[in-house]
């Protein structure tokens, strides 16, 4: 008999109440679960998928409070999550509004945005400082200890890596231009 293997989604279920049993719609709950996928995708918390999620299917601005209470995280998981998001560009202040006492955030819904946003403050950083550390890779691969053989195959592995970063280099502006 033939046994076929299925993938699990990965938890990103959004909670059918936030904090103190406010209620989440079904549209805020998969909206919720699309954003926690995402973000768990490309390693960040969970939490700011949620938060960038309920921002996104929030009709209007939401304020600290509103967050911390509709999703139930931590002051602290919201904080930090809200200025890792404002950080790469992915939820800003609403405008100002006369009757407004405190922040308002929203969301960031023009994608070329979103990902200019990603590319400026974690790629370009990245690359930027990795010419340092694979000078430093050079120098160590040279004193690596083993058989011809093996210094070969890491020197291979080196060489690769310095193209990667090359052609990383290479292609991050035109692609910065291309969402422009």
């Amino acid at each position: 008999m033939r046994h076929t293997a299925t993938a699990s989604a990965p938890d990103t279920a959004a909670p059918a109440t936030g904090g103190r049993g406010v209620p989440l719609s079904a549209f805020e709950r998969e909206t919720l679960a699309v954003f926690v996928g995402l973000a768990r995708a490309v390693g960040l918390p969970k939490s700011y998928g949620e938060i960038y999620g309920l921002l996104y299917a929030s009709a209007e601005p939401l304020n600290f409070g509103d967050i911390q209470e509709r999703l139930g995280l931590s002051k602290g998981s919201v904080s930090q999550g809200l200025k890792a998001l404002r950080a790469v560009g992915a939820v800003r202040l609403a405008e100002p509004d006369g009757g407004r006492t405190r922040d308002y955030f929203q969301p960031e819904t023009e994608l070329r945005r979103l990902v200019g946003g990603f590319l400026q403050e974690s790629v370009r950083p990245h690359l930027d400082g990795s010419d340092r550390r694979l000078a430093a890779l050079r120098t160590h691969l040279l004193a690596e200890p083993g058989s011809a053989a093996r210094r070969k195959i890491l020197q291979t592995r080196h060489d690769k890596l310095v193209r990667w970063h090359k052609q990383g280099r290479a292609v991050l502006p035109w692609i910065e231009k291309f969402l422009g």
